[in-house]
């Protein structure tokens, strides 16, 4: 897995933090990582970008960005309204391949879900994760709805022949809800795909050494980290009816 793409069901369900996540518990694994966002958009200039936070939390990361728009837009919305150039879906796969030749791993991190347009003709982070035949890591919410969203960006994969990695929670509440202990056992079901984590609400404000520290246990094996995911079911099951 030399190239991992992270999407989201949609904006702000964790997938910067779930980034930072993997790229720490892969350099605590002892592998290279370079982090690469592709469209960063409502981040001036002189303000740090997610590729900065990764490499934050995580720690020595590569970071990337192939373009900044300043407004929380859609990419391709964002570079119209700015009279700058959009981010192609080829130019993603062309930085991707380029990273992976240097690197063990090189995460892709999209901006909102899997089908925000990045230009006018259309392209999206599913055509960039095709070009590389890459498989794509779902991050999705813990509570009601989540269900909905995550199997239709499972479907859109499934459709394009790409590989659904599987599922990571990106805030895990601390005192979760009847759905969200619910959605444990339905999200692989809707998903087709393993649960592969479930990172604790708050997590991105943690120190960075809390957080690297504590990274491996919040996600599974195939991420390189000692999360259980049935073990985590059993322990957060929902009461008997």
């Amino acid at each position: 897995m030399p190239v991992l793409v992270i999407t989201g069901t949609g904006t702000e369900v964790g997938k910067t933090v779930v980034t930072a996540a993997v790229a720490a518990t892969a350099l605590a694994a002892g592998r290279s990582v370079a982090v690469l966002k592709a469209a960063q958009t409502g981040v001036r200039p002189d303000e740090p970008g997610d590729a900065a936070e990764v490499a934050r939390l995580a720690g020595p990361v590569t970071t990337a960005e192939l373009a900044r728009y300043p407004e929380p837009l859609a990419p391709a919305t964002a570079a119209r309204r700015a009279g700058r150039a959009p981010v192609h879906p080829h130019e993603v796969a062309e930085a991707a391949a380029k990273l992976a030749t240097e690197h063990d791993l090189v995460l892709v991190e999209g901006a909102g879900g899997l089908l925000v347009r990045f230009d006018a003709a259309g392209g999206t982070l599913a055509d960039a994760a095709g070009l590389l035949s890459a498989p794509v890591l779902v991050v999705a919410p813990a509570g009601l709805g989540t269900l909905n969203t995550t199997e239709l960006t499972a479907r859109e994969l499934r459709s394009r022949g790409l590989e659904l990695a599987g599922v990571v929670i990106g805030s895990w509440p601390a005192e979760p809800d009847l759905a969200a202990r619910c959605n444990l056992a339905d999200l692989p079901d809707v998903a087709g795909a393993p649960l592969l984590g479930s990172v604790p609400a708050g997590s991105g404000g943690l120190s960075p050494a809390v957080f690297r520290a504590a990274a491996p246990h919040w996600l599974a094996p195939r991420l390189d980290g000692t999360w259980d995911a049935e073990a985590f079911r059993v322990r957060e099951a929902p009461p008997a009816s």
